[in-house]
């Protein structure tokens, strides 16, 4: 089937200065990605930032951060359900399917909003540090965790009540934040540390720092937790680490495009998906415990965030505007 939407083939090389040396985009090659539809997508043609796709129901959930309004998709009717508005700025969604709730940081606001995701009714709010970003979800104890980015701290919701359990400081600006089951810790990107911060959820407190030399501006995170890999998307200079959380240490470095952003891993086809401010998008191979570059090249304007189908393998990429000017949900299969 042709593509809908032409994935570019050639970018410019750009050369960005960072305080940890000069790093360039990785070489453009054609991504494995066979483009199947496009949905268009309501509202005004601005920016989208985090989705998260409930896989058990096929409702993808996307932040239309320009807009301040979630979008709910049925991506399995390829069809809009509707539009949750009144969340100003919103960054993060987060779909937590086992409590019917959906969770978004109206960062216009410096809230956390708890939204039914049955109803799309909005039922509370609560109060964040400052510019609350990226969310995750501790099951063990029914928490949300919320990165303030600006004000270097995670806030901690009761996922029931709304209720405000803790603060936790990191001593500097903030990124993305992952609850590790394995080891039952919530693991934080901080990046006026250049270290990832590990809490134990129980006690609200830092447990180990585990440094992520090379990585300037750590911010976006994805875990594969089978073979104890977190991979790191470091801002300030366009690169992707992978730490092995067990030793503690990075393992491997690679380019990415500049100023990474969302990152999502596949676990059961070890892919893993880095999409960047610059609308590069580069996809890895985890083999063997080593990250392998398959390819990466300029996707689109915009298409800094994404969002995996782990059934399907398939891929979903909003972007503000489409060939007609409107916002648009791209739709991708792996070719290869």
């Amino acid at each position: 089937m042709r593509p809908i939407w032409p994935i570019a083939l050639t970018c410019a090389v750009v050369v960005v200065a960072t305080g940890c040396g000069t790093s360039t985009p990785p070489e453009s090659s054609r991504l494995p990605l066979h483009q199947l539809r496009q949905l268009d997508l309501p509202g005004a043609a601005v920016r989208f930032d985090y989705m998260s796709l409930d896989a058990g129901s096929g409702v993808l959930w996307v932040a239309h951060m320009g807009a301040g309004a979630v979008v709910e998709i049925d991506i399995r009717a390829h069809r809009v359900v509707r539009t949750i508005a009144d969340l100003p700025d919103v960054h993060g969604v987060l779909a937590v399917p086992q409590r019917h709730r959906i969770f978004a940081t109206a960062t216009g606001r410096n809230q956390l909003a708890t939204i039914d995701s049955d109803s799309g009714t909005i039922l509370r709010t609560s109060p964040t540090g400052d510019y609350p970003d990226g969310l995750a979800y501790d099951p063990r104890r029914g928490a949300v965790w919320t990165t303030d980015q600006r004000a270097g701290t995670e806030t901690v919701v009761d996922a029931e009540t709304g209720t405000v359990r803790g603060t936790v400081p990191l001593g500097g600006e903030v990124g993305n934040v992952v609850y590790d089951a394995d080891t039952d810790r919530m693991i934080v990107a901080v990046q006026g540390r250049t270290d990832l911060a590990v809490i134990d959820p129980e006690t609200l407190t830092v447990t180990d720092r585990i440094p992520v030399p090379g990585c300037a501006g750590p911010h976006g995170q994805a875990l594969d937790a089978a073979d104890r890999l977190m991979f790191v998307g470091c801002e300030d200079n366009a690169r992707l680490v992978t730490v092995d959380l067990t030793r503690r240490t990075v393992i491997d470095a690679n380019s990415v495009g500049r100023t990474p952003d969302v990152l999502v891993y596949d676990n059961s086809a070890h892919r893993l998906y880095v999409a960047a401010e610059s609308g590069w998008v580069s996809l890895f191979d985890q083999r063997d415990g080593h990250t392998i570059a398959l390819a990466s090249d300029h996707l689109a304007e915009g298409a800094h965030t994404v969002a995996v189908d782990p059934d399907t393998h398939h891929s979903f990429f909003p972007l503000p505007k489409g060939r007609g000017g409107g916002p648009v949900l791209l739709e991708f299969e792996p070719s290869a």
